[in-house]
């Protein structure tokens, strides 16, 4: 995401943000952020934050203590005013919302790193969103590999066969270093993934080699260990010339934190996120 759009929205979040008297809680009216989410219809925006209740509810938190229904007067001209329904959000219920809005939009990206955060410091936030683009390329590598996988399985190929096969898809992709040369490289644990340790222009590199093959071991009917061995090793060195072409070396890249500890940090940040975020007792 661009570091001015980052700088915009975050104005915009900082712009609706209310304060509860005599504390330091943070909390939000769902009418305010239904505009700066992009749900132009209030129906349709209840309709994420009864999702965001439920899955308030499903991790055993008080619903109400994030979700503060409320009655506001707004003024529809003339002088004349009218009360509207409205919700008190803290942190963590707008956290929710985000985590189950239309993630087409760019703004629900912003909003799901910018709520999960006790910071409104523009450079926390920006790493944050790295890390979110780094824990999705990962997942999509997953899903590419497990479909792979599937299909060679289908035609022919034992577990054993798939990793010969991915193993040189990375020796392709890495100017033939081995998986295991890489590991070394960058100092990966034995029993550990590689992919979990790759920053996440070459995870998505590895991603849309594997979703080639994919598409290719369907629409051309490959069967049988070598044939896909070609496609795959094809598919790699296209998308490393690619990079290349670029001034990118895959294997001279240095390695990223290890994904797994960031996800424990994310966890743990947000239980701490549910503790410190809730509405005082009415």
């Amino acid at each position: 995401m661009d570091k001015n759009l980052i700088s915009l929205l975050q104005n915009e979040f900082n712009a609706i943000v209310n304060i509860v008297k005599n504390s330091d809680i943070e909390y939000w009216f769902a009418r305010n952020l239904q505009i700066l989410l992009g749900y132009q219809h209030w129906d349709k925006f209840q309709n994420v934050i009864d999702k965001a209740k439920k899955a308030c509810e499903n991790s055993q938190i008080e619903v109400t203590d994030h979700f503060r229904h409320v009655a506001k007067m707004v003024n529809i001209g003339s002088g004349a005013n009218r009360e509207i329904d409205d919700i008190m959000l803290t942190r963590y219920a707008c956290y929710l919302i985000a985590q189950n809005g239309d993630t087409r939009k760019e703004q629900i990206a912003f909003a799901q790193t910018y709520f999960a955060m006790q910071t409104r410091k523009q450079e926390l936030i920006e790493q944050r969103l790295e890390l979110e683009d780094r824990l999705q390329a990962r997942a999509k590598l997953k899903e590419s590999e497990t479909e792979l996988s599937k299909n060679i399985y289908e035609r022919g190929v034992d577990d054993k066969g798939f990793a010969r096969i991915r193993s040189k898809g990375d020796s392709a992709l890495f100017g033939g270093h081995t998986t295991q040369d890489m590991k070394e490289k960058l100092g990966v644990p034995e029993k550990r993934p590689l992919a979990d340790f790759l920053p996440t222009i070459t995870i998505t590199a590895k991603n849309l080699a594997t979703e080639i093959t994919n598409h290719n071991v369907k629409e051309n009917n490959l069967k049988g260990e070598n044939f896909i061995t070609q496609e795959h090793i094809q598919n790699n060195e296209s998308i490393r010339g690619l990079l290349v072409d670029r001034g990118i070396k895959p294997e001279e890249l240095p390695p990223a934190d290890d994904l797994k500890k960031l996800e424990r940090q994310v966890k743990s940040n947000e239980k701490k996120l549910i503790k410190q975020s809730a509405l005082p007792k009415s």
